[in-house]
């Protein structure tokens, strides 16, 4: 897995002891899916008390730096949560259970997924719109 940041990824994912909503089982497995499709690269940047965050990107993409971020938000590390986002124009969103966030991804309209809780239908229902997303960024 090609990414950027790797050692301050490893001691994040080291350091995480303390996870009473098991976000961090998603979280990985979400990076797992990943990294498991072709021509993907991370980077990984560490804001602690804010959040951590890994950014996901096809080689073939040359208009954006990126399909997904995949945000630990850390403002109570204790109760971590998951907000995963996308170009809004990237993903469907058939359930209607992201948030639309006007210029919320660099500078272009998003698509944010929240993960709160250990909730299996939310996981599932996002590692589809992960799929959706890196099929787009391989053509695009």
């Amino acid at each position: 897995m090609d990414v950027t940041g790797s050692e301050e990824l490893r001691d994040f994912l080291d350091s995480w002891q303390n996870d009473p909503l098991h976000i961090k089982k998603s979280f990985t497995e979400y990076m797992d899916f990943l990294a498991a499709h072709s021509n993907i690269s991370f980077t990984f940047k560490a804001r602690p008390g804010v959040s951590y965050s890994l950014r996901a990107r096809h080689s073939v993409q040359t208009q954006r730096v990126l399909f997904v971020l995949l945000d630990v938000v850390d403002d109570e590390p204790a109760s971590r949560w998951l907000s995963v986002c996308f170009y809004d124009d990237m993903v469907t969103d058939p359930a209607d259970k992201g948030d639309f966030v006007p210029g919320g991804l660099m500078g272009e309209d998003a698509r944010c997924f929240n993960l709160e809780d250990d909730d299996a239908v939310m996981r599932d229902y996002i590692k589809a719109r992960l799929a959706e997303a890196a099929r787009k960024a391989s053509k695009e």
